[in-house]
């Protein structure tokens, strides 16, 4: 990091006011671990702390038993380094809680830092991405105090937006999916991530009113149980007029011509034996409800019995809105047996469209919510079901089903010296040096592999023999001849070279990648059994040098 101010200064201060800090204001440079200030004294100490270092975040595994990542949280990681500063506030306190051994000059240097002389290099977020390949390679003079902020921002990031993914590709495209899960989320900055990161990962809504402020993420949202069983009948509805939805006319009762139609659908020779009388004082919720939003009714029809009351007392609103030129959106499953219910809901508003002559009643939007996760919407799928929206929540925002990523910021280079770190355990083993990294395609067009070389190699070209090598297994090697090749690491922020720096695009350009991305893989490496390792590899002279460096158990040297 740039401790001083420079030349360079404007630069960074015109870049600055181009980005917004952290969504969340608690993203400061006291947002890391107190190891990462001692080692910035120490480095300090030693006269090391000008000395330009390269570091890698990358993670190890896939999560979720899949072989797909999909890398978020990004553009939070240069609102951060965009507006790093530590302040006077921030330096009392340090002084407070370091050793008292720790010399004023070092408080004095922290005054000064900054991330203008820090380059990163990452993959556009939304991508899909694998274990060992950097996300971010950070660059700069000791950015060690980048490293916890950049790993709580990523980690979570992207752990919600590949179990995001993981559900839209259960899912499949042509189902709605809401995002429900702010209650159950690990606080409000938890719940506030998770609606980002669910919809960037695929979701099409969320419940989530602050979310929708922040990000622009379409809002969905209709009443609750306690909703339905506050009112008691009917007659507690005070105002019962209904302007129709041209404007024309007026209906003065709108409750009795929900009893009108009700009595209509009970005298049905389909439903006979089916229901007789529904429960009032849910019909009574449901009246007020579509009173207060004509053009948006959707009800929660289990409260009492979604057959023989919540569905009839549904379609009966809906009829009379229909009579004044409105179009009901549809139901809300909560409970029970939602793939049965889903299909005698469908088939009591296809009768109703054929009895009634009513155009696309029968197609009328079915939503189920109730703790449902990958494995309950793998049942549904194979049990069949006719349900178009799926409200989601606890199991997506929480993770359930893995608590963490597990990415990790790793030295591979100071002072144009490469660095490796060994490891009895070949999964910990780190990639030495400043990398390349590249994506190479076949003939149909999908992904074969990803090969991280040396900053200098020529890159892959089209149409010539590559061989692709596992990192540390000698036996496992490939030759390919991409169609295709894509550089992955591109220049988010240039510090003082003159590189150009990646515009950050908007969530819903992140989220369209993600999507365009996970329809480009291969169909075996996405299926949530069994799927297929995506290979990443390492071009030869990169192989012979990590082994190099392994058998000589030293960071000597220099890729050339």
């Amino acid at each position: 990091m740039d401790m001083e101010a420079t030349a360079n200064g404007s630069i960074v201060e015109s870049q600055r006011l181009l980005i917004d800090g952290p969504t969340n204001p608690m993203v400061t440079p006291m947002l890391t671990d107190l190891y990462q200030y001692t080692m910035a004294y120490a480095y300090w100490k030693a006269g090391k702390h000008d000395e330009r270092a390269v570091f890698d975040l990358y993670f190890r595994r896939n999560p979720f038993g899949g072989e797909y990542t999909i890398f978020a949280g990004l553009e939070e990681c240069i609102r951060f380094i965009a507006n790093f500063k530590i302040t006077e506030e921030d330096i009392s306190f340090l002084h407070d809680v370091l050793p008292s051994t720790c010399e004023d000059g070092f408080f004095e240097y922290l005054r000064g830092v900054d991330c203008s002389d820090v380059e990163v290099h990452a993959i556009a977020e939304g991508s899909v991405v694998f274990p060992k390949v950097p996300l971010l390679r950070v660059e700069g003079p000791i950015v060690q105090l980048l490293e916890t902020p950049f790993l709580n921002l990523v980690n979570y990031a992207s752990l919600v937006a590949t179990n995001a993914a993981r559900h839209r590709l259960v899912a499949g495209k042509s189902k709605v999916l809401l995002e429900f899960g702010l209650r159950r989320a690990q606080g409000p900055d938890g719940g506030i991530s998770a609606s980002k990161y669910c919809y960037l990962g695929g979701f099409d809504a969320t419940s989530n009113v602050a979310a929708g402020r922040l990000f622009g993420i379409p809002l969905r949202g209709t009443h609750s149980h306690a909703f339905v069983s506050s009112f008691m009948s009917p007659d507690e509805i005070i105002e019962k007029s209904l302007r129709s939805s041209d404007g024309s006319c007026t209906c003065e009762d709108f409750v009795s011509l929900v009893q009108t139609w009700l009595s209509k659908i009970q005298w049905l020779p389909s439903f006979r034996g089916i229901f007789s009388e529904t429960n009032q004082s849910e019909l009574a919720a449901f009246t007020s409800y579509a009173l207060a939003f004509p053009n948006s009714f959707l009800a929660l029809v289990d409260t009492y019995d979604v057959i023989r009351s919540g569905v009839p007392n549904f379609c009966a609103v809906a009829l009379a809105l229909s009579d004044l030129g409105y179009k009901a959106v549809g139901i809300r499953l909560d409970s029970g047996d939602l793939a049965y219910f889903s299909c005698e809901a469908r088939k009591f508003f296809s009768v109703i469209e054929k009895e009634f002559d009513v155009p696309g009643f029968g197609k009328m939007s079915i939503t189920a919510s109730n703790d449902l996760n990958e494995e309950t919407l793998d049942a549904l799928n194979k049990q069949g079901h006719e349900v178009d929206a799926f409200g989601i929540g606890t199991y997506v925002v929480t993770c359930y089903a893995q608590a963490a990523l597990g990415c990790v910021f790793k030295l591979v280079e100071i002072n144009n010296q490469p660095r490796i770190k060994l490891s009895e355990d070949v999964s910990k083993v780190s990639i030495p040096c400043k990398k390349r990294c590249y994506r190479l395609y076949g003939r149909e067009g999908y992904p074969l592999v990803d090969i991280l070389t040396g900053e200098n190699e020529p890159p892959p070209k089209v149409g010539e023999r590559i061989l692709c090598r596992h990192p540390f297994n000698e036996s496992k090697r490939a030759y390919v001849v991409p169609q295709f090749v894509e550089e992955l690491l591109k220049c988010y922020w240039p510090g003082t070279s003159d590189k150009p720096r990646e515009e950050l695009p908007s969530l819903q350009k992140i989220r369209e990648r993600c999507m365009n991305q996970l329809e480009q893989m291969r169909p075996d490496h996405m299926r949530r059994l069994n799927p297929t390792p995506y290979k990443v590899s390492v071009s030869a002279k990169l192989y012979d040098f990590i082994h190099f460096l392994w058998l000589n158990e030293a960071p000597v040297g220099e890729l050339q």
